[in-house]
């Protein structure tokens, strides 16, 4: 399949957002000040309209510096919606800071401090308030803060009673309103706490199963954070699909087990990131045969930190990086599910059998205790001397993936 300038320019239709922290990062870092100047939200809202982007989204403090005084937020508010009116840019998710501002060291919904617990759930609610205004249907919340790096100085169990409560308390507000929000956890190992809170998709999802109205409650897994844990990311996305609670994702670069990069999307493991896209646009290797539609409808959302070496140029470019290499990838998936040798090979590796019920239609354990075929005369050895050609089916999408087919 060749690619064409016209498949590679993003639209509107492909659902690309940025967040306002990322493209508006001043590149501060522990080492270093920034290297960037602030970005003005109404410029950015502006020229990701331009460049084809959707959506943005925002932590309350990015488009509202904290403290501000009401005046302040009302003017800062009322320019951003202008901004969106002219565009057509929508906000599809917000999201609340609860890591910067030092009140929060030692988390906001796990803190400690009570009183910084209860001023964690009134800054949470007023945000929803906004995020119901401005149509978002998302509401992301990273614990960052949310964790410890003593043991001895958190008492997990009393901290994990602490977050059920918080996500009760917000998702029984919401109902009440009638707001039609859902809320998404964004699971991280560490950084910036030594250990956090619901460090993985796993954690995030049996946490969720606690919860008053675990039907308001999915998930945001994040391409590093899964990662840095030495994670698959497309088996943590996977896992979120099949419990249904893949509300949002956020889609960056990691380079192995390190710190948090947030590098481009694909600007880390690029076969990793082909499979994420064949995943979420065409169902993973299961879809084939061809899937009603994409296994995943929502944002395609890009959570990255621009480099600290590019001025505002390199900003931008980045965020055609972003949008267009998720175009490629998508192209080179749907190219590498047509090639006949391709579907061959996926027959040879029995990929589609995984689908089959492994038990027939109403058989249980007495029927297949009596199938001789399961057990008495399987041929285990014969069985075992064939091989499934994965390497083989690796090679083909490797080739897709870098233009050799």
């Amino acid at each position: 399949m060749t690619l064409t300038s016209t498949t590679l320019t993003p639209t509107k239709a492909d659902r690309f957002s940025f967040g306002l922290w990322t493209i508006g990062w001043q590149a501060r870092d522990q080492f270093g000040d920034a290297s960037r100047a602030p970005l003005d939200p109404i410029e950015a809202v502006h020229r990701l309209a331009e460049l084809g982007a959707y959506g943005i989204t925002f932590h309350d403090d990015d488009l509202v510096p904290f403290g501000a005084s009401p005046a302040d937020r009302d003017k800062r508010l009322a320019e951003f919606r202008q901004a969106l009116d002219e565009t057509g840019l929508v906000v599809p998710m917000v999201t609340t800071n609860l890591f910067t501002h030092p009140v929060f060291k030692d988390g906001g919904f796990t803190s400690n401090d009570r009183s910084v617990r209860r001023y964690a759930l009134r800054k949470v609610l007023r945000n929803l308030e906004l995020a119901a205004e401005l149509g978002a249907q998302t509401f992301v919340l990273w614990g960052g803060r949310e964790g410890s790096e003593y043991d001895s100085a958190k008492d997990v169990r009393a901290a994990l009673d602490r977050y059920r409560e918080a996500m009760n308390l917000l998702t029984g507000f919401v109902t009440d309103r009638g707001y039609g929000i859902r809320f998404a956890l964004e699971p991280k190992p560490n950084e910036p706490r030594g250990d956090i809170l619901l460090p993985t998709v796993g954690n995030a999802l049996a946490f969720i199963a606690t919860l008053d109205r675990p039907d308001l409650v999915g998930v945001n897994p994040e391409v590093g954070h899964e990662q840095m844990a030495g994670l698959n990311f497309v088996h943590s996305v996977a896992q979120a699909l099949w419990h249904g609670k893949l509300f949002h994702i956020d889609l960056n670069g990691q380079r192995s087990i390190k710190f948090d990069q947030d590098l481009v999307f694909g600007h880390g493991d690029l076969l990793n990131a082909f499979g994420l896209v064949d995943l979420l646009e065409f169902g993973g290797p299961a879809g084939s045969d061809g899937v009603a539609g994409p296994a995943y409808t929502g944002p395609r959302h890009f959570d990255y930190k621009p480099s600290r070496t590019e001025d505002y140029d390199g900003v931008w470019d980045s965020v055609r990086a972003n949008m267009r290499t998720y175009l490629i990838l998508k192209e080179r998936a749907a190219a590498f599910r047509a090639d006949p040798e391709v579907r061959q090979a996926l027959a040879d590796a029995r990929v589609a059998e995984l689908s089959r019920p492994t038990l027939a239609d109403g058989e249980g354990h007495a029927e297949l205790l009596a199938d001789r075929s399961a057990f008495e005369d399987f041929d285990a050895g014969q069985v075992a001397e064939r091989g499934y050609g994965f390497v083989r089916l690796n090679q083909l999408a490797l080739e897709h993936l870098t233009g050799a087919r």
